[in-house]
């Protein structure tokens, strides 16, 4: 998808980019043109600097075939470990319809993203219950000029959160005339469809611009009971594992002090004394989603040597997220009096476990709305070039859930139960005004606040020799806010089976920054910055960036650079309020030894309980990259860098798996919170388990990334293009244990593609490759030592346009064209639990597409 930095960068220079209909500058002016470029203030003439730079143009965009950012950063090599989506949102993410992007698998909380080199508000609600990210979901794909991925850390320029990387969102401007496109595609297995539309319009005059781009999007849903074999927990049958829920329909019961099944549970599905449900089918492996957005972009000359200029950003979001219906244990207290006219056991008992089938999945409905506001003004003086401006920024987002859609209040419940109304026995399906009343609706919001104020410089110093030494010298002043608020009917304990995030809080940051480019002959130039930054909430540090790059000869580049970095903790993670999030295990304390006839051996969804934690410092970086650059012929070039992170004191949830072995095998924990054991018994079941945020991990990767691109004149048959984007992972480690090649890091990842122009046809061939990593083992692996892999993956994406006239064009493709399928992994038993790698590969199989563009 990406071009080799060289050509790309000079396609950038020029603007040739297919699609537009802007009025450029000519290429010898814009040779020399003064611009700024992602990882550095300072204005130069040209944009081969000192730090890897990968860019993808609209024109890669348009040839992708995908119509929104979080496809696209999916499948570059760098961005595609760890990329959060909407892919697989069920009623427990805590993030539903947002997405984020995530450089060298670090994260999206090490990955800074700008809009036009300028900082956004993140999602008012936080991914993975504290990790805050911007969501690219907001960002119109139409919008988008280019993406500037900066491979390289650069606190020292743009200050927190950049330790892996920035990407750098430029977004569409000076556009004169309109353009309007219409696209839609649907896969050919499960019923799944997209469809977008956008509208560019612009003008110009010799003193003012204005750019408007609407943009519409909107996707189907893929449910798991779609997805054949991916879309059920008994991955057994395939050589997985049986994932299945004790929480069953029908359930199990507290008999006399006994565990006991109910007595109408199918066979096929009761194992000893539960009866297990597959909760699979209910959830969304493609949610539903719509977006609306509206960009403007403008600008006025007010004098010679002075402009002002706008942006104004909305756009509003909307999704869907849903899973399986409410499961109950014995932790929601509910009882069965022994007059109740179906129970079958003539004693009163408790509900173990049990699953409201009846009520239905659970299921969210999700609204979002952003805003983004930038007024500036920018100017010359003595030939030094200055900006100041103000940004005002909003994200709000609520999450609600309807009394039609699953959600079982337990008090409702027990108050049915007791009046004989609502029948928890032999899997029956209770009378639709009997789920009315144990039903509820809920409602969750948030909402995240940025007001910046920016002021920066960058011109010419002085000579040393015969060679200026340039400066970009800046202070930005920043305040942020975040609020999350779950229903109280959560804080009240009601609602059972479902995470929960409160969040709260707010701070001022301060900074100022320096860098210096100073070349010391005609080869061989120096970048040196600095940047100090104060926060009011944990105080400040000062971080150091160097790059150097030398030209022996004209066609040949060297380039290295190292810095130091820091990620300041997130809003959510300081403002964390009891929080709740489910993982599956089994209570090994209560189970020892498997024994499907134990209740306690079944593998259940466990409640954590985070809350905030006090003194919190920033995670510490470095960073460094040393690369080359050869301009081989005027048709070939390639770029190689070596690189390495290394990230200390990073903030990360405690182990919840060395909390439970500490305090689970005490039954008068705080920490890890029992019932009460049964007669019988020394440990009662686990009802929740209570952990934090700490400074208390490191992560630290390595790789080699390489670039190359071809350009093939046929003559008569047109031009051929032809390019590479590989990245190799030759080591990543947390906390000192090497993930090279394990479970959702695989080494190889590249992108290969042929794109041939002939006469108004154009081809696009491209390969996206994942090579094969280590799986999880099977049980029956464990002590056999074997391991086996997860086998790698082959994408093909074709695509074929036609330019009708000058005003006029056509495209149809298709993406995975060959219909692969997501490559069998037995999974990790919580996030990964049908059959493949979620966050590394993607189910939605064959998509075919068409699109229309036309020019006014």
């Amino acid at each position: 998808m990406n071009k080799s930095i060289n050509y790309s960068l000079c396609a950038l220079a020029v603007g040739s980019l297919l699609g537009g209909g802007a009025v450029y500058a000519q290429e010898k002016e814009a040779s020399v043109e003064r611009i700024e470029v992602t990882g550095s203030r300072i204005k130069r003439n040209d944009l081969e600097g000192a730090s890897p730079i990968s860019v993808i143009s609209r024109d890669d965009i348009a040839k992708s075939g995908f119509s929104n950012l979080q496809q696209i950063m999916e499948r570059n090599p760098a961005t595609g470990v760890g990329t959060f989506s909407t892919r697989g949102n069920s009623q427990d993410s805590t993030a539903n319809g947002g997405a984020a992007i995530s450089l060298r698998g670090f994260g999206s909380d090490a990955t800074l993203v700008l809009i036009n080199g300028r900082r956004v508000s993140t999602s008012a609600f936080a991914e993975n219950i504290a990790n805050s990210f911007v969501d690219i979901n907001s960002i119109p794909v139409a919008a988008i000029e280019r993406v500037e991925i900066l491979k390289d850390g650069a606190s020292a320029v743009y200050g927190s959160d950049a330790v892996a990387g920035v990407v750098n969102i430029i977004l569409r401007k000076d556009y004169e005339g309109a353009e309007v496109s219409l696209s839609h595609g649907g896969t050919t297995g499960p019923s799944y469809d997209e469809t977008a539309a956008s509208f560019v319009w612009g003008a110009q005059t010799d003193t003012a611009s204005a750019t408007l781009i609407l943009d519409y999007f909107k996707n189907t849903s893929i449910t798991g009971a779609e997805m054949g074999r991916f879309g059920t927990a008994n991955q057994a049958p395939y050589g997985g594992l049986d994932q299945r829920s004790s929480r069953g329909f029908p359930g199990n019961f507290i008999v006399n002090g006994e565990v006991r099944i109910d007595p109408d549970c199918p066979p096929e599905r009761a194992i000893g004394q539960t009866c297990v449900f597959d909760y699979g089918p209910y959830g969304m492996a493609m949610p539903e989603a719509e977006r609306l957005g509206a960009i403007f972009q403008g600008s006025q000359q007010l004098s010679d040597q002075l402009q002002g200029y706008l942006e104004l950003a909305v756009q509003h979001n909307r999704s869907q997220a849903a899973g399986a219906p409410t499961p109950l244990d014995g932790d929601a207290g509910l009882t069965v009096p022994a007059s109740h006219p179906n129970n079958p056991f003539g004693t009163d008992i408790s509900i173990n476990r049990l699953r409201t089938v009846d009520a239905g999945p659970r299921t969210w409905d999700i609204e979002s709305d952003t805003l983004r506001l930038v007024v500036g003004l920018r100017g010359n003086i003595n030939n030094w070039e200055w900006d100041v401006s103000a940004q005002k920024a909003r994200s709000e987002s609520m999450q609600t859930g309807s009394k039609t859609q699953g959600w079982v209040r337990t008090d409702f419940l027990q108050r049915e139960i007791d009046a004989g109304r609502y029948n928890p026995f032999g899997g029956v399906f209770n009378s639709p005004d009997v789920i009315d009343a144990i039903t509820t609706s809920l409602v969750r919001r948030g909402e995240s606040h940025l007001t910046a104020y920016n002021a920066g410089i960058t011109g010419d110093i002085f000579t040393l020799g015969d060679q200026m030494v340039s400066m970009a010298a800046g202070v930005e002043y920043r305040e942020e806010d975040v609020f999350d608020q779950p229903d109280d009917q959560f804080q009240r304990g009601l609602i059972f089976g479902t995470e929960s995030v409160s969040a709260q809080a707010a701070r001022d940051q301060y900074a100022a920054y320096v860098e210096f480019l100073m070349p010391v002959s005609d080869t061989l130039e120096f970048t040196l910055a600095g940047r100090y930054d104060n926060y009011s909430d944990f105080g400040s540090t000062t971080n150091p960036q160097l790059s150097a790059q030398w030209r022996p000869v004209e066609n040949f580049t060297l380039r290295a650079s190292f810095g130091q970095g820091f990620r300041a903790p997130s809003l959510a993670q300081i403002g964390l309020g009891p929080s709740q999030e489910s993982n599956f295990f089994t209570d090994t304390y209560r189970c020892p030894t498997p024994d499907a006839s134990n209740p306690a051996c079944a593998a259940t969804d466990y409640t954590i309980v985070f809350v905030g934690s006090e003194g919190l410092q920033p995670e510490e970086s470095e960073t460094w990259n040393i690369g080359a650059v050869w301009q081989a012929t005027d048709a070939w070039d390639l770029s190689l860098d070596v690189w390495k992170i290394t990230q200390d004191n990073k903030i990360d949830k405690n182990d919840y798996q060395t909390v439970y072995a500490a305090e689970c095998n005490n039954q008068a924990s705080t920490i890890c919170q029992r019932s009460a054991p049964l007669p019988g018994q020394t440990l009662g079941e686990m009802s929740r388990l209570y952990n934090s945020y700490v400074n208390i991990s490191s992560q630290e990767a390595s790789g080699v990334d390489l670039s190359t691109a071809y350009r093939l004149n046929l003559d008569d048959m047109g031009l051929l293009r032809l390019s590479l984007d590989w990245s190799y992972l030759n080591s990543f480690k947390k906390n000192d244990i090497d993930y090279t090649g394990e479970y959702n890091y695989p080494q190889h990842r590249w992108v290969t593609s042929a794109d041939w122009t002939i006469g108004e046809w154009g081809f696009v061939a491209s390969i996206n490759y994942i090579s094969e990593f280590e799986d999880y083992a099977a049980p029956s692996e464990v002590e056999s030592t074997k391991t086996r892999s997860i086998d790698a993956q082959w994408l093909l994406d074709l695509q074929a346009r036609y330019n009708i006239n000058d005003r006029t064009q056509l495209v149809l493709g298709m993406n995975n064209a060959l219909d692969e399928d997501p490559p069998f992994a037995i999974g990790d038993s919580n996030g990964d639990l049908y059959g493949y790698a979620s966050s590394v590969h993607n189910p939605r199989g064959q998509f075919i597409y068409g699109k229309v563009s036309y020019k006014f």
